[in-house]
């Protein structure tokens, strides 16, 4: 029930936010992961019909299936484990060698893409692993050959955060705006295109929840020179540095809550009235 109003339930990486930018137009903050590790697919959309849809090619229908498959959400993970390991949740605790082990679901889902010349579009769909898997040797190999297993270094980017339902063409709206921003911030560097084609997008909850309770990213990584200069020139932004678990230690996250605690009552009231109604419209029959 808590997910379909947006409650986050999955773990994310840890990052550290350096910088906020809140009193712009399109707000954003700078935050700065460590290594990661990611199980990834990539995968070809051909939009040359412009429809805009992704007609994803014949070997990978459904990235997000196979990788969830890999990690166990469908039954058997799709993986060879070689250690025992203990996970939050769900566990498996296997000691043969080669045994399928299921892997705990963390945030967000990563979707990068690049475009080609001949209207094609190649993508990648990425799951973040759990912190426990801080090295390739401790990742269960994927049994399918689609899966690739991604040592992320440590990185700076720029985050904007938005809800709402998320397509491609709205992912890149928000991108340009983002971008857009950062150009106005003075950041050099920017462009439209060399934002279209590098920023990332990242989604936090499953499709059934509720479109405004969504906690949709786009992700744009930055350079160091870029990064000093937002520090330099934005002092008063940079004052907030402090060490978050994702974002539900946020005050939006908690205003968000207490927005779904108070819509979830006015439910349950308006049910409740509903059926004292209904009742005496019953007994006055009788």
């Amino acid at each position: 029930m808590g997910s379909v109003f947006g409650k986050e339930s999955v773990k994310e990486p840890p990052f550290d936010i350096l910088l906020q930018r809140s009193d712009v137009k399109t707000t954003y903050e700078v935050r700065q992961y460590g290594e990661r590790f990611a199980a990834s697919v990539t995968y070809t959309v051909n939009n040359s019909n412009g429809s805009g849809d992704d007609n994803n090619d014949d070997n990978v229908k459904s990235p997000f299936g196979i990788l969830a498959k890999y990690i166990g959400v469908f039954g058997t993970p799709q993986n060879e484990g070689s250690t025992s390991i203990a996970m939050t949740a769900p566990v498996i605790m296997e000691q043969d060698a080669k045994k399928p082990e299921t892997i705990a679901m963390t945030a967000p889902v990563v979707m990068e893409n690049t475009s080609g010349e001949d209207g094609s579009n190649t993508k990648k769909m990425m799951f973040m692993l759990p912190a426990e898997y801080d090295s390739v040797s401790k990742i269960p190999k994927p049994s399918n050959p689609l899966v690739h297993i991604e040592e992320i270094p440590s990185e700076v980017g720029v985050v904007h955060r938005y809800n709402g339902k998320y397509t491609d063409t709205t992912n890149r709206e928000v991108a340009k705006e983002l971008g857009e921003q950062l150009m106005s911030d003075g950041i050099g560097g920017i462009t439209e295109e060399y934002v279209l084609d590098n920023f990332q997008f990242w989604g936090y909850n499953p499709p059934f929840t509720l479109p405004y309770f969504r906690r949709n990213e786009v992700w744009l990584k930055l350079n160091d020179d870029q990064v000093s200069y937002l520090k330099e020139n934005y002092p008063s932004s940079s004052n907030r540095e402090g060490r978050l678990v994702g974002g539900s230690s946020s005050n939006s996250m908690k205003g968000r809550s207490m927005f779904t605690l108070g819509l979830c009552g006015l439910v349950v009231g308006a049910y409740a009235v509903g059926f004292i109604f209904r009742s005496r419209a019953q007994y006055r029959r009788i």
